[in-house]
């Protein structure tokens, strides 16, 4: 009987130092963090509109815009981009009069990124809108049109029609300029969008006297590169997560100590036969946007850490449960996204992993259950264990 008393103290043991791991696991708080990052754009696909004195579709020219900028934090950063092509100008007089001449335009930007402000930091984000607002200049040439066009309304009328700033060979201006950008983000590195500018420029850019000064109008399609990360995973302490995983840490021990006292009730004559859990590990794996069921990949690590478990125990086998918010949806289609979330996680772990799909098994509880608060609901829970049967003698 003095063994039995030794083993089943070292099963305490093992039982107490199981729910001091789990309540260290539990009290890490993992947080995505800015990294600040370079980034390239190209945009071939540009229409341009200068304000004028004819039909829309007369002012309408080509244009395209490449750009290298800096993020510095989540809300600011700065931008060098050249935009060039053509511009037009025109006047209806007795038939459409139109010109256009070639111009390129260096100008640097300061950037704010209106979703980050608004709505806070989310690297999973789909879609981010910033606005831009910045100055630099408008370098023209190949204004001979204009000319043409002066000299034949002088043939006309007698008068230039107000051709009266007509400028030749190469002529720079100073441009001021803001506008918003959209981002449709296809992944960390990767994303496309669309542009959209106003610019105001010297009166004389359109050759044509009047009393204000110019504008035109810029709208761009294209690709944005991002260099490197532009966002880190940190694992912190969360000092509320922790009291909960102490709580649990506390009703893991009461629980090794009632299975101590059911392996005492269960010695029969000559031997007893215990199976107890050796090693554990438990993750929650959030899908942070309503009908998300793709793992986000700022919790994919967590997947790898259930898979790392499960290879490190060959013995060891894990139960996943999927869960989704009550607040959104209904129970039919919150129990169809929380069947989706768990299967999932078991998927990557058989496909990305190669963990074998006997030790793995899957349930989905919906919105019937909320172990979490609020939208934390939208989790796959999972539970890896490692059990081995001991033989005690009486």
């Amino acid at each position: 009987m003095k063994i039995n008393k030794t083993l089943l103290a070292g099963l305490l043991m093992m039982g107490m130092a199981s729910a001091t791991a789990s309540a260290q696991e539990l009290g890490e708080k993992v947080e995505n963090v800015f990294n600040p990052h370079w980034y390239i754009q190209v945009q071939p696909l540009g229409a341009q509109y200068t304000l004028g004195e004819t039909s829309f579709g007369n002012l309408v020219s080509y244009n395209v815009q490449i750009a290298g900028g800096y993020n510095f934090n989540k809300y600011i950063g700065a931008r060098l981009s050249v935009n060039a092509f053509q511009s037009r100008a025109g006047w209806e007089m007795q038939g459409v009069k139109t010109w256009k001449w070639n111009y390129v335009a260096p100008v640097a930007d300061v950037t704010l990124n209106l979703s980050n402000a608004i709505f806070g930091y989310n690297p999973d984000r789909i879609f981010t809108l910033s606005a831009f607002a910045g100055v630099g200049a408008n370098i023209a040439w190949g204004n001979d049109q204009a000319a043409t066009v002066k000299a034949e309304l002088g043939n006309l009328y007698g008068h230039n029609q107000n051709l009266g700033l007509l400028w030749d060979g190469v002529k720079p201006f100073f441009l001021g300029r803001a506008g918003l950008m959209g981002d449709f983000n296809i992944n960390q590195n990767w994303s496309v969008g669309i542009e959209l500018q106003a610019n105001i420029i010297n009166d004389a850019y359109n050759s044509k006297k009047a009393t204000n000064s110019d504008w035109y109008f810029n709208g761009l399609i294209g690709v944005k590169y991002v260099f490197g990360e532009s966002n880190k995973v940190v694992k912190s302490v969360d000092t509320e997560m922790l009291a909960t995983a102490e709580k649990l840490a506390e009703a893991k021990m009461a629980e090794a100590r009632m299975n101590e006292k059911e392996v005492v009730e269960k010695i029969v004559e000559k031997r007893i036969y215990v199976e107890t859990t050796i090693h554990e590990l438990n993750r929650a794996i959030y899908f942070k946007r309503a009908g998300n069921t793709n793992i986000p990949s700022s919790e994919m690590h967590k997947v790898e850490e259930v898979a790392d478990f499960l290879k490190s125990h060959p013995e060891a086998k894990v139960c996943l449960c999927g869960y989704a918010d009550k607040g959104t949806g209904n129970p039919t289609i919150n129990a169809r996204l929380a069947e989706k979330r768990v299967n999932a996680v078991a998927d990557a772990l058989v496909k990305k992993y190669g963990i074998d799909e006997s030790r793995i098994s899957i349930d989905h509880k919906g919105d019937t259950v909320q172990p979490m608060e609020g939208t934390d609901n939208r989790v796959t829970i999972a539970i890896a264990k490692s059990k081995k049967v001991v033989e005690v003698e009486k």
